[in-house]
């Protein structure tokens, strides 16, 4: 088979076609609990968006895993984006951290995108917690602000679920009238607003990336009922609901709407991001407290 010139030659991804999602990820759990050297037994899994990764270091009893050492795992090339599996314990709560994910505009292949996500719910979690950095579309919302996800817009142009289905992941045709959990979603809520944290509750738009949205894109969005829109999550919450994990959505708000073409820079994400680390940390201890 010939290889894909889009992944890294030094860790290939998930060859195209040659076995069952279910199958590759079964191989990363079997590498995962070998490393790990202890049982492991995982109920949430969090996927730690641009700048966030500070969670990370509040996970206790940690056992941490290179992305490198992962059978099929691609290294996150994006800055702030760490590259470690983090397993061990939050609030109570056992718990497995991907600190970085991959993108589509990295060139990888929406299979590759949620192999982690499918790697998660193969190594036993019930629930997902989908964190990312994104820009405001909702006027109201400001730079250090929340969003908890109540339903979003795929404006990819892309789905992982096309192609033939693996029946040992879910059905053919999964049901997505509830993305995120409300349930979930109102803990996450109160977790935030109990450290203090201006959360809101909205749609989030996903884009291919890697360009930032002009400001007639924006305005669109707006129109279309969304709140706030990034690059990542909507892919890896198609591949989690297809699995049956609840999923719960969290966006750190990293600029404001604009409709006048205001400069943007990874950089400047990055440091919003950081400046809502305490925040954003403490929120998610309290929402998994509230989950045991």
């Amino acid at each position: 088979m010939m290889a894909n010139p889009m992944q890294d030659p030094s860790k290939p991804g998930p060859p195209e076609g040659a076995l069952h999602p279910s199958r590759l990820a079964d191989a990363a759990v079997a590498a995962i609990r070998a490393r790990a050297g202890r049982a492991l037994a995982p109920r949430v899994g969090v996927v730690l968006g641009s700048g966030l990764a500070a969670f990370g270091s509040a996970v206790e009893k940690a056992i941490r895993i290179p992305y490198a050492d992962i059978p099929h795992f691609l290294r996150p090339t994006a800055e702030g984006h760490k590259g470690e599996l983090v397993l061990g314990e939050v609030s109570g709560v056992e718990v497995a951290v991907m600190s970085g994910r991959v993108h589509f505009y990295e060139g990888h292949t929406e299979q590759q995108v949620v192999y982690p996500v499918r790697v998660l719910g193969r190594l036993g979690v019930s629930t997902v917690i989908l964190t990312n950095a994104a820009g405001a579309v909702n006027k109201s919302y400001r730079p250090g602000d929340f969003m908890a996800l109540a339903d979003h817009l795929n404006l990819t142009g892309k789905n992982p679920l096309v192609g033939p289905n693996d029946p040992e992941l879910g059905p053919r045709f999964p049901d997505l009238s509830q993305p995120y959990d409300h349930d979930l979603r109102a803990k996450a809520i109160a977790g935030f607003r109990k450290v203090g944290a201006t959360v809101h509750e909205g749609v989030y738009v996903g884009l291919l990336g890697p360009s930032y949205e002009t400001p007639a894109e924006i305005a669109m969005f707006r129109m279309l009922g969304a709140s706030a829109v990034g690059m990542s999550t909507v892919l890896e919450t198609i591949a989690a609901r297809h699995m049956g994990l609840k999923v719960i959505g969290i966006s750190c708000i990293t600029n404001a709407a604009s409709d006048h073409g205001e400069t943007l820079s990874h950089e400047s994400v990055l440091e919003e991001s950081r400046k809502a680390e305490g925040k954003f940390v403490a929120a998610l201890q309290a929402t998994l407290g509230a989950m045991r």
